[in-house]
């Protein structure tokens, strides 16, 4: 197969976020009087939209939805403030991407990240590259493991979903993926581990960004 685009998760796959996001909310959760978490715990608090974020850290008999709201407005404004205190692409990303422009690959990227902050991110930390489409969570429309965002991209660069790879970290990119018809790629350096990525559906599984080079030959 002759793939023309990649598109890439953004949080655990482009850049690690994690020790930001798990600051963000622990200062949230110290404020409200609350237990916080060890950063490890975020890799699976993460994924699904800081509404879910501020939902799996919060108490059980904290999780009325009305707190749950409030939390999630709470840590919106305070990742807003912390979201580049530590935040970095991984290793091996730049020369991915470099190589990807040079082969005149078309770069997007979609995230459960709220749309605002993605587009924050990626212009001050990926400022080098070029990416044709950059979404995130929207209210418009349905978050990952949905495939219309990617579908989306899809219609957008007017590229068959078949020619896309598609790299993420978790069971939700694959399902992502696989769900839009596009190759799911797993990568190994982000959140989660690769019995997750393949029971989802993982194509094939990659330890280091560099390792795509093989798949674009």
């Amino acid at each position: 197969m002759k793939y023309k685009a990649v598109i890439f998760d953004l949080d655990g796959t482009l850049l690690d976020t994690l020790e930001d996001l798990a600051n963000s909310m622990n200062h949230v959760l110290k404020s409200q009087g609350l237990p916080i978490h060890d950063r490890e715990k975020y890799k699976y608090f993460v994924g699904n939209g800081m509404y879910n974020l501020a939902l799996r850290t919060l108490p059980p008999n904290k999780r009325e939805e009305s707190y749950v709201r409030h939390c999630h407005e709470l840590v919106k404004e305070t990742y807003g403030k912390m979201w580049a205190d530590t935040t970095q692409p991984y290793t091996g990303i730049p020369e991915l991407l470099d190589r990807l422009t040079t082969l005149r690959y078309k770069l997007a990227v979609l995230s459960n990240k709220p749309h605002e902050f993605t587009l924050l991110v990626v212009e001050k930390l990926l400022e080098r590259w070029s990416f044709d489409a950059v979404l995130g969570e929207r209210t418009s429309v349905p978050r990952k493991p949905d495939p219309a965002g990617a579908l989306e991209i899809a219609s957008l660069l007017n590229i068959p979903p078949k020619e896309f790879l598609y790299l993420g970290d978790t069971g939700i990119d694959m399902t992502t993926a696989k769900a839009a018809g596009m190759h799911a790629v797993g990568v190994l350096w982000g959140f989660r581990e690769a019995d997750e990525l393949r029971k989802n559906g993982a194509d094939v599984l990659i330890e280091t960004p560099t390792d795509l080079f093989k798949l674009l030959k």
